[in-house]
């Protein structure tokens, strides 16, 4: 089987020098209600809407193997989502992040993600290839 774009975000992190945790952000995508018939026709084509954060959850890489792994273990708790955004926390001086240390930037994340300024993360679809946004 290739490897996912996400597979590689995931090799790579466990050959960073500092350990890593991984900051993931599932979000679903909505037509507002007031929305345009062209914003409407977007969403149709899976080209626009508004996302909106539904689940997060931090992990360390070595926590998962493959982008299957961490789909399947989401899709346990029933809540529905289209896309991943992915970010990383290194560590330092050798010491990795605890989930202590990776609440408070995955609240950021989320509140980055609800106002739209998403350039700094990676996004995933639900097979673990890249989104691009135009």
């Amino acid at each position: 089987m290739t490897p996912t774009p996400f597979d590689q975000l995931l090799a790579a992190a466990r050959q960073e020098r500092e350990p890593q945790r991984l900051l993931f952000v599932f979000v679903s995508a909505e037509l507002p209600d007031d929305a345009t018939d062209a914003e409407r026709q977007r969403f149709e084509e899976n080209a626009g809407g508004s996302l909106k954060p539904v689940l997060c959850v931090d992990k360390l890489p070595e926590e998962l193997s493959d982008f299957a792994a961490l789909r399947e273990e989401s899709e346990r708790t029933g809540v529905a989502w289209d896309l991943l955004f992915a970010a990383a926390l290194p560590g330092q001086g050798g010491i990795t992040p605890n989930a202590d240390d990776a609440e408070q930037p995955l609240k950021m994340m989320v509140g980055a993600i609800e106002t739209g300024n998403i350039g700094r993360f990676l996004a995933f679809d639900r097979n673990g290839q890249t989104v691009d946004f135009y």
